[in-house]
């Protein structure tokens, strides 16, 4: 089963851990003892020479109201003035950073801890079985074949060969359904940008065949292998393509031998400009599936082409965009969709395309009280995963909707994976927790038995951690749940290190995940805590909506009253508790800090959309006008002016001390935004904290990133967080 999504929107920003290649249980190394020296002690007035960011006289109108954007010529990414800018803020920040002793000690222990080897669940196609791996330290993973998985596999691609700096990553991939034919996407220096290629799996040799300017999708292969079905942007103007607005997505076929610009045109709205589509072809080759969002939420419209019709043409199946509806398989004429239609939990429905009235839709499986996440069919079986309270649960249903049986989980964490085909007897899939890389399993399912199939080594014992869930109010008295990870037998005296991590947006759900950044952090001493937001998906629709447009600030009241309750429940102090998030979760920190700068010791905005008046001008920030609204709307301003990060910096404040994150041309959430609010803080800083900004080259919006850049920006975050937070450097011993 070939799942089908469109992806846009701010991403969450975690680290992905792949579970690891050993088949024997893990043995965990007692780490060793490595002494970090002391923070240095505090200075009174210690001041920061900020470099110079001119202030320009742009004003603009939004609906009487004038608001003034001094700094709008850092949007401007290769002048010579915004370059200069950039380089004297990174001797600034990296000049800092070099003068914490803490800094190297820490890089290398994360450097142990990132090293260990990595798989990705393996699937097949025809005869073979493909999969990433990683040896631990490589920048970027390398893909892989195998007939079966008791030999040693072969390399099929290789990013690490091109490019000197890692920075050349695999951004997709689909096999044909025979196997031998790999259509691959790479993406450069972090950006959404995808070329793509086709590949003989056998030799390892690319075929002539070139698709270029493909964001956020992946091409589907037709049923006899002599083409495959895409969608594209038109080609940005030279110099446009990491900023320009991305419009008019268009469909096409393309076969294989020929060049791009000979491909057939099979649908495009130039009406509607900012639809976005997904072609799919079904398992039996018959129905080419597409897909259209118009936005970041999840309200699609489906068309359908018989591909074996005389006449083949585009039917529309689902109009509208009510609802979500992700297809997952078929039977002949009949559609299986997971989808929140009045389920906002949702649901898997049965559409009957000769009876396509949706008075005529079968559910197949009923809204359950935890939230649907992910449903795939495998072995003429359905199995569904399940977010309780914001971790995985798993069951088992057949084509009739019939329970037949849960998979046991090792406990409190995230399964992901699930894949496969109607014809297969198996299915592979991981598990992690925020202690835990991940694990994979292999699952049975005539015997509905999981194995494990490939486990990690670590330089760390994972049983020295432990996880507990809790639940807050939030201002308006609603329960969020929060997870909380630290060392077993941390002594919470009110004052302990802790990192709060939050996102809450987009529909995007946050689960245990391992990070080597945030285990080294707790080994340290530190408490890391991840609340589930509303405007995220934990809870279904209803939880998503509570958090979106005019009702945006509530995301914001859950964070503040989450850091509020873990200073009254004595994890923290406000002179111990930093705060992180990336791209919505960027904004997230950027708006609390301005809200309540008070409240927090220091902040860790990555990437983040930071000027709310002003997003959906670049690259697809229009498309997440569903989420957050527009400034052209007066009530929809009025909301986004009341929270933007960059337009409620206050002049004359003391802010916490902020090292702000961004690839210098990140084309997701354009580095404009980072720019622009740096510059207003250090304008406005009146305490002594440092305001930084460390902007990476040859980066990205996070996606493709290599581990050596990855290592080097998070043993830089915790640097800074072990300088700011004034950590102590305890023996780390078993």
């Amino acid at each position: 089963m070939r799942s089908s999504s469109v992806r846009w929107g701010a991403a969450v920003l975690t680290t992905v851990a792949f579970a690891c290649a050993e088949p024997a249980p893990p043995q965990p190394l007692a780490p060793p003892v490595v002494a970090l020296p002391p923070p240095a002690p505090p200075v009174p007035a210690r001041r920061f020479a900020y470099p110079d960011a001119r202030k320009g006289d742009q004003v603009d109108d939004y609906h009487g109201t004038k608001v003034s954007d001094p700094y709008r010529w850092l949007e401007s990414l290769d002048t010579p003035e915004t370059r200069a800018w950039v380089e004297a803020e990174n001797r600034l920040t990296f000049g800092f950073l070099e003068k914490i002793a803490a800094r190297q000690p820490l890089r290398e222990r994360l450097t142990e801890l990132w090293n260990y080897e990595r798989f990705s669940p393996p699937f097949r196609q025809g005869d073979r079985y493909f999969l990433s791996r990683n040896t631990g330290l490589q920048n970027q993973n390398v893909l892989y074949w195998a007939k079966n998985l008791t030999e040693e596999p072969a390399v099929l691609l290789d990013p690490n060969q091109l490019a000197a700096d890692g920075t050349m990553a695999l951004s997709g991939l689909n096999v044909s359904d025979d196997g031998k034919l790999a259509a691959y996407g790479i993406a450069s220096g972090g950006s959404d940008w995808q070329e793509w290629r086709i590949r003989d799996v056998a030799s390892g040799q690319d075929r002539p065949d070139v698709l270029r300017w493909i964001k956020f999708g992946a091409p589907t292969w037709s049923h006899d292998e002599k083409g495959v079905f895409y969608s594209r942007f038109p080609e940005p103007p030279p110099g446009a393509a990491l900023a320009e607005a991305n419009y008019n997505s268009k469909l096409y076929y393309h076969r294989l031998g020929t060049l791009q610009g000979d491909d057939t045109l099979l649908y495009e709205r130039p009406d509607h400009k900012e639809w976005e589509l997904a072609p799919e072809v079904t398992e039996d080759g018959r129905y080419l599936i597409v897909t259209i969002a118009k936005s970041t939420d999840h309200k699609y419209m489906i068309l359908y082409r018989d591909l074996q019709a005389k006449t083949p043409r585009m039917v529309e199946l689902i109009g509208g965009f009510d609802s979500e509806y992700s297809f997952i398989t078929n039977d002949g004429p009949v559609f299986y969709f997971k989808s929140d239609r009045d389920a906002p939990r949702g649901k898997l429905i049965a559409i009957d395309t000769r009876k396509p009235a949706p008075g005529d839709w079968r559910t197949v499986i009923a809204e359950a009280a935890d939230k649907l996440g992910q449903v795939s069919c495998v072995h003429d079986l359905f199995i569904a995963t399940y977010l309780k309270d914001a971790h995985t649960r798993v069951s088992i249903f057949d084509l009739s909707g019939k329970p037949r049986r849960d998979v046991a989980l090792p406990g409190i964490g995230t399964a992901g994976g699930f894949g496969g085909r109607r014809s297969q007897k198996e299915t592979f899939y991981s598990f992690t927790s925020f202690s835990r890389p991940a694990t994979l399993y292999r699952l049975d399912l005539t015997t509905f038995e999981s194995t494990v199939y490939k486990a990690p080594k670590l330089a760390f014992n994972p049983d020295d951690y432990e996880t507990r869930q809790d639940f807050y109010p939030s201002k308006d008295g609603t329960k969020i749940p929060i997870f909380i990870t630290a060392k077993k037998g941390v002594a919470l005296d009110g004052d302990r290190p802790t990192l709060l991590y939050g996102y809450g947006g987009f529909n995007i759900s946050l689960t245990p995940a391992f990070s080597a950044t945030n285990l080294l952090f707790m080994e340290q001493g530190g408490v890391f805590a991840q609340p589930n937001l509303r405007g995220g998906g934990e809870y279904g629709e209803e939880w998503h909506r509570a958090g979106i447009k005019l009702h945006k600030q509530t995301v914001f009241d859950d964070f503040i009253s989450a850091a509020e309750w873990l200073i009254a429940n004595r994890y923290t102090s406000r002179t111990r508790l930093a705060i992180q998030g990336g791209s919505n979760g960027g904004l997230l920190v950027g708006a609390v800090v301005t809200q309540r700068p008070d409240l927090f010791a220091a902040a860790l905005p990555a990437v983040g959309v930071m000027d709310m008046l002003r997003f959906d001008k670049f690259t697809i920030g229009h498309a997440w006008v569903a989420d957050y609204g527009s400034s052209e709307d007066p009530l929809e301003f009025k909301a986004l002016y009341a929270y933007s990060p960059l337009h409620n910096v206050k002049p004359v404040t003391a802010y916490p001390a902020t090292l702000i994150t961004t690839g210098d041309h990140d084309d997701r959430v354009v580095p404009g935004h980072s720019f622009k609010f740096a510059a207003t803080m250090q304008a406005a800083q009146s305490g002594d904290n440092p305001v930084l900004i460390r902007i990476d080259t040859r980066a990205g919006h996070g996606a493709g990133k290599p581990v050596s850049k990855r290592i080097e920006e998070a043993s830089d975050l915790l640097a800074f967080l072990h300088e700011e937070l004034h950590m102590s450097a305890p023996a780390r011993g078993p």
